[in-house]
């Protein structure tokens, strides 16, 4: 199984200054099977190629098309995949949780939490967790062994858990995930759901943290 987990918006708390957003979205894409992550990985390049510009690096939702996305969308010709995400309401954040610290530690409770949610088959041998890489060499290691300890009663007896943290332009996995949290995010801050009504059906998992 391979999980990709990207998000949209901020975790900054300063409403006053132009650009924080209220919410912050954290989502993650499952690949129940390699075959499915092939599909995904290829719907990411084929649209690349074929509906972008040369100079274009990735896919981003914040800049492609709606026609593009559904494109995208289009080409995934396997169903064996899931989104799973969680909407933090920033307001009601405590004011603790709110400094440099706080906001790791917010960050890595939230990951835990949606990654909870996915059934994980009792027969899987290995869960690969792909996340953008957005963060410095100790905050990865503390991201990491977090999970490590905290899934090891949610996964399988002898399944290993790998977490790797890549840049999006070198990973197709990485694009197709911002493409659908993007979506979320602008469900709720802005309430336009064209996108995300495109792939509504394959959202087993979305919840308001604080509402």
């Amino acid at each position: 199984m391979i999980v990709y987990l990207d998000e949209s918006g901020d975790l900054g708390f300063d409403f006053n200054k132009q650009g924080t957003s209220k919410y912050f979205v954290i989502t993650v894409l499952v690949c129940k099977t390699r075959h499915c992550d092939r599909a995904v990985q290829k719907a990411v390049k084929r649209t690349l190629r074929n509906k972008m510009s040369a100079s274009a690096e990735e896919l981003k939702g914040v800049n492609t098309t709606l026609f593009i996305k559904q494109y995208f969308l289009k080409q995934i010709k396997e169903t064996d995949w899931a989104i799973y995400s969680v909407i933090l309401n920033k307001p009601r954040v405590n004011i603790e949780l709110q400094n440099k610290t706080g906001k790791k530690k917010l960050y890595n409770y939230l990951s835990r939490v949606l990654i909870e949610q996915i059934t994980f088959p009792k027969d899987i041998p290995t869960l690969t967790l792909v996340v953008d890489k957005m963060k410095n060499k100790k905050d990865i290691e503390d991201f990491n062994l977090y999970l490590e300890n905290q899934l090891i009663a949610h996964l399988p007896l002898n399944c290993v858990f790998y977490p790797y943290h890549k840049d999006s332009k070198e990973h197709a996995g990485l694009q197709a995930v911002d493409l659908f949290c993007w979506g979320i995010f602008r469900k709720h801050m802005t309430r336009d759901e064209s996108w995300y009504q495109c792939y509504k059906h394959k959202i087993n998992y979305e919840t308001v943290y604080l509402k």
